[in-house]
């Protein structure tokens, strides 16, 4: 089962992976004609009712599939207002093979289709990704399609049915069956009418591995106020002062509105020197300690996340101050480097998102393997164990919370340079004010390891994490 959203960035995900979008709309016109096939018998009077995204190109290449029936083809708009180019050449193809093809403009045109005496009717207006009350012209042809007793086939999910709920708003189209694509979507288990699933070559990997398609969301609203974006807390520094600062400036790159970093009051100087985009919080003392978690808790009340770790050490003191943090902390943490140490002995109803290497997963209780299909496993099996979410590092990342689990496979050996670990804490911190847990870890290891190959590219071995800091706008807007 797969929702409207994850079906879209897995088809992006699948045409990443070199499968056309052309080809996967050819496969699932080849199985609408599947599907009128079985309704209806050769020679029958089929009208397909088409709107102007790929729903309605789908339907176009059906027409093709259904040479031995009488099709007529029916768009619900001018042509030049399909919405995708694959769409717009797969209607320029009914033309040129002169099938039959008509355009509904206005709904006085309506009479003029003649629903009633078609023996099949196929449903292609909206697709799933389209919700909300069905608008004109569609919702008259939807009352036109379910005033006659002809057999409605729909494509991906009956028009005006949220494809996630299976609730309308309004008139929705009374579908007899659907023929939808590469998975069930939700919405459709609440339908009592046939349900076939059609595989449209659509590789497990485009699931699999984490892709441009998982992107999808960075888009600002023009109302947009400050903190909207998410307000952050870096807790770290101590014996190291550059870890919280590339946290704290990536997070800010990956999207961030506010960022505070919370530090020993002997280091809180030198980490405000590395940005003046950063809002520092002096902790007294010269590490983090129990006497410090007032202050702390205090901001972390204020944030939507809390980044735990980048360059706290590991001090028996700050491990203790550490844990009992988020023993009583209920809010979101991805919790990275020395404070990792604390969360197998954790009894916390904070949602986490641990980022360990494997080295650090190992000394957290849980195990690996060289083979990354069995890693990912073995991980998955972790994260159930310990009801968190877990981005085990590597040359390839596993990304799992004991349900789901994704490989992202970007990055190269130049990121095993120092720092990046922190460039990718902060990128995940700040994506996780926005998103799920492990869709937050999932993109922030493509776009930290994208910006990795950027720099790459340009500096090849002598890549720095501040390298990756300045390539992530970019890492974040490619579609490769």
């Amino acid at each position: 089962m797969i929702t409207a959203e994850r079906m879209a960035a897995v088809d992006a995900n699948a045409a990443a992976l070199g499968i056309p979008r052309k080809q996967l709309m050819e496969s699932s016109g080849n199985a609408i004609g599947r599907a009128v096939r079985a309704e209806v018998d050769p020679g029958s009077r089929v009208v397909l009712v088409c709107g102007r995204g790929n729903n309605g190109g789908d339907a176009f290449v059906a027409a093709r599939f259904l040479r031995e029936y009488a099709v007529e083809t029916v768009l619900l708009g001018k042509p030049e207002t399909i919405s995708t180019s694959i769409a717009r050449d797969n209607w320029a193809a009914l033309q040129a093979a002169t099938l039959q093809t008509t355009t509904l403009t206005d709904t006085s045109q309506l009479d003029d289709i003649e629903l009633e005496t078609a023996d099949c009717i196929v449903d292609a207006m909206l697709g799933t990704g389209v919700t909300g009350a069905l608008r004109e012209p569609e919702a008259t042809l939807a009352g036109a399609i379910n005033a006659t007793d002809t057999p409605v086939v729909s494509v991906d999910v009956p028009s005006g049915i949220d494809a996630d709920t299976g609730e309308a708003d309004g008139i929705a189209v009374d579908a007899d069956c659907v023929v939808t694509f590469h998975d069930t979507k939700p919405g459709l288990a609440s339908l009592d009418i046939p349900i076939t699933v059609a595989d449209i070559g659509i590789p497990a990997a485009a699931e699999r591995f984490v892709g441009p398609g998982d992107l999808r969301g960075f888009d600002r609203e023009p109302s947009s106020h400050k903190g909207d974006h998410g307000e952050l807390l870096v807790v770290g520094g101590g014996p190291y002062t550059g870890a919280p600062a590339l946290a704290g400036q990536a997070a800010l790159r990956a999207g961030g509105d506010l960022v505070h970093i919370a530090c020993p009051a002997s280091v809180a100087e030198t980490i405000q020197g590395y940005s003046e985009n950063v809002i520092v919080h002096p902790l007294e003392g010269e590490r983090l300690t129990p006497d410090s978690l007032e202050a702390v808790v205090e901001l972390a009340d204020e944030v939507d996340v809390v980044v735990c770790g980048p360059g706290l050490g590991s001090h028996d003191e700050t491990l203790a101050a550490v844990a009992s943090f988020f023993n009583s902390y209920e809010g979101r943490a991805v919790v990275d480097a020395d404070a990792l140490a604390v969360v197998p002995d954790l009894e916390t109803d904070a949602t986490l998102v641990c980022t360990p290497h494997q080295g650090e997963l190992v000394s957290m209780g849980g195990q690996t393997h060289d083979d990354c299909q069995q890693r990912a496993e073995i991980v998955a099996d972790y994260a159930a164990e310990i009801s968190q979410t877990l981005l085990v590092k590597g040359a390839y990342d596993v990304i799992t919370d004991g349900e789901a689990t994704q490989i992202n496979r970007t990055g190269n050996p130049g990121m095993t340079v120092g720092g990046t670990g922190d460039v990718l804490a902060g990128v995940v911190g700040s994506l996780l004010a926005t998103r799920e847990p492990r869709e937050a870890a999932a993109v922030g290891a493509y776009i930290t390891g994208r910006a990795g190959d950027l720099a790459f590219e340009e500096v090849a071995e002598s890549l720095v994490a501040t390298d990756l800091i300045g390539w992530l706008p970019e890492a974040i807007t490619t579609n490769e």
